[in-house]
């Protein structure tokens, strides 16, 4: 297939680049800025002035940055709201016959991510009458995007609708938990610092693993929305440990109350994506290959 990817050059565009050309596809690469993975480097002028028809578009380009970046910079975080919708005019008007668009784990209501025990959240609790408020301006965008979506659709556009959780592996970059907690494994650091107080809880599904679901669905002729996880609960406490003794030592954990740590618990019901796709990485897996790297 002949397949418009943009976000090529971020953390989930690069797997489904590679994954993609694994598959002999033809790739075009687009993003915010250009990179060797992305041919053009603005994808609103490109979706505003292309009319090239391709067999299928995936959506991964955004503006988020991790936890600092969604509370730090919402107006930058905004961003996406035209990005999202020059998309969806950018399909109907080339008439593309397949789409895939990332919305996220943020678009869920906050108020279903509280503290006591985990709620699992399923695809149907977001309600697109009564949504509820989602997390920040970046779930905001998410959630306007997955109704955008449905507009596209009646255009002609086969529209997938996926929402990852907690993406992580061993070339993410540093704002983001996962590699940091890796990196301060690897330097041994102790004590070893935990933003927040280290109970919360996220549902960390391997790169590997969200880019074959994806593709997976789309294969499959998934519509979705389809939550992207495992549905395993790991608290950030839990995940130092886990990387710590993978790392071969015990440090005293620091929990910094004042730093920013959204949600209390983000873990996902992934029943429908079970019934297309197994994960095949475990966490801890993915903890030793990226500290072998």
């Amino acid at each position: 297939m002949r397949v418009l990817l943009t976000g090529a050059s971020g953390f989930v565009g690069r797997h489904l680049h590679c994954a993609l050309l694994d598959r002999g596809d033809e790739v075009f690469g687009i993003d915010l800025n250009c990179t060797p993975l992305a041919r053009s480097g603005d994808a609103l002028d490109f979706f505003r002035t292309d009319n090239q028809r391709w067999d299928l578009a995936i959506h991964c380009a955004a503006v988020v940055g991790g936890r600092a970046s969604i509370d730090g910079s919402p107006l930058g975080v905004a961003t996406n709201l035209a990005l999202d919708s020059w998309y969806m005019r950018w399909l109907a008007r080339t008439r593309t016959p397949r789409a895939v668009f990332f919305s996220s784990s943020a678009a869920y209501p906050v108020a279903l991510q509280q503290p006591g025990d985990v709620r699992r959240l399923r695809e149907d609790d977001i309600d697109y009458e009564r949504p509820g408020r989602p997390d920040a301006t970046y779930g905001l965008t998410k959630l306007a995007g997955e109704q955008l979506c449905q507009y596209a659709a009646a255009e002609g556009t086969r529209m997938t609708v996926v929402r990852p959780f907690s993406g992580y592996g061993e070339d993410q970059a540093l704002d983001y938990p996962f590699p940091s907690f890796i990196q301060r494994a690897k330097q041994r650091q102790d004590p070893f610092e935990v933003w927040g107080s280290g109970a919360s809880t996220r549902d960390w599904i391997h790169i590997s693993d969200l880019a074959g679901a994806t593709l997976a669905a789309v294969d499959q002729g998934i519509a979705g929305p389809v939550n992207l996880g495992t549905g395993r609960a790991t608290s950030f406490d839990q995940l130092a440990r886990l990387v710590t003794e993978a790392a071969g030592y015990r440090p005293e954990l620091k929990h910094l109350a004042t730093a920013p740590q959204g949600v209390h618990h983000r873990v996902c019901d992934p029943s429908r994506m079970l019934a297309f796709y197994q994960p095949r990485v475990s966490l801890e897996e993915g903890i030793q290959r990226a500290l072998a790297t």
